[in-house]
């Protein structure tokens, strides 16, 4: 299971993150998806922690939490969407 973790500081860092979340279990790994153009992060995060009792305790503790002047929007993430290809005449 990966956590969703939205409304986040643009300057954020991953080493932060993890500090929050390290709180609750351990951190296997963090995605910052970036803007394609700009490279600039887009505001939210996937965490990746050790068990799923870890993540659960997270998700219930982080939700709403303020953190860099934001209140975070933490949740489990949804798989991923198809938007299928796209095709040229």
């Amino acid at each position: 299971m990966s956590i969703y973790v939205g409304n986040l500081s643009f300057n954020m860092t991953a080493a932060e993150i993890t500090t929050v979340f390290s709180e609750y279990g351990t951190v296997k790994s963090i995605n910052i998806p970036q803007d394609r153009e700009t490279r600039n992060p887009r505001g939210f995060a996937f965490v990746e922690m050790g068990a799923n009792s870890e993540e659960e305790a997270a998700i219930t503790a982080l939700d709403g939490a303020e953190v860099m002047k934001r209140k975070l929007k933490v949740n489990k993430a949804k798989p991923k969407e198809n938007r299928g290809s796209i095709s040229t005449w």
